[in-house]
C-alpha cells in the first residue's frame, strides 16, 4: 500500500476499540519475535551462521610431484586468470559491503522516523488526554447553565400559563 492510499485510510482503521483499551491500559504490540526476526532469510545472524565453505580451484597436492610443461603452464595461465578474478570479486564484495552499508543507513533513518512518529503520536494523545480532563472540568459548569435554563424555562411557562389562564377567565 502506497503511502497516500495510507494516508487517506488511516481513520478506517484506527476503529479497533479493543487496542485503544489496551494502549489505554499500559497495554502494547510489541512481539519480540517480529522485532528481532531477520530482515531476510539468509541473513548472517547467530542462529544462521552461513557456511563455511571456501574457494578452491585446484585440488590440495598432498605430496611431493614433478609436474610436466604442460601442466605448469596451464596452472600458470589459471593462476593468472584467478588473480584477475580475485582481483574482480573483491572490488564486487567491496561494493556489496558498500550495498549493505547504505541498506543499514536508510534502515536506520527508517527506524530513526518510526521513533518520531510514535514520540508525535504520544505527544498528541497526552495533548487530547490533557484537552478531556479540561473538558470534564467544564461539566458541572456547563450543567449549572443548564439547570439555570430549565429554571428560567419552566419560570416562562408558568408565568405564560397563568397569563392564559387570566385570559381565558376574562373571556
Amino acid at each position: 500500500m502506497g503511502i497516500l492510499a495510507r494516508i487517506t485510510n488511516a481513520a478506517k482503521s484506527k476503529s479497533s476499540s479493543s487496542n485503544e483499551s489496551s494502549l489505554s491500559a499500559g497495554g502494547h504490540g510489541i512481539d519480540k519475535n517480529q522485532v528481532l526476526a531477520p530482515t531476510d532469510p539468509t541473513v548472517i545472524n547467530p542462529m544462521n551462521a552461513g557456511t563455511w565453505q571456501t574457494v578452491r580451484t585446484a585440488p590440495i597436492s598432498e605430496t611431493p610431484r614433478y609436474f610436466n610443461k604442460a601442466e605448469a603452464d596451464a596452472l600458470k595461465a589459471c593462476a593468472t586468470q584467478k588473480r584477475e578474478e580475485a582481483r574482480q570479486a573483491k572490488r564486487a564484495y567491496k561494493s556489496l559491503k558498500k550495498l549493505e552499508q547504505s541498506d543499514a543507513q536508510v534502515h536506520t533513518a527508517h527506524r530513526s522516523y518510526i521513533k518520531g512518529v510514535a514520540d508525535s503520536e504520544l505527544t498528541k494523545k497526552r495533548s487530547d488526554a490533557t484537552t478531556a480532563r479540561h473538558l470534564h472540568t467544564l461539566r458541572p459548569e456547563y450543567a449549572r447553565l443548564g439547570f439555570g435554563l430549565d429554571r428560567a424555562e419552566n419560570k416562562a411557562q408558568q408565568r405564560i400559563d397563568e397569563l392564559k389562564a387570566k385570559i381565558k377567565d376574562k373571556y
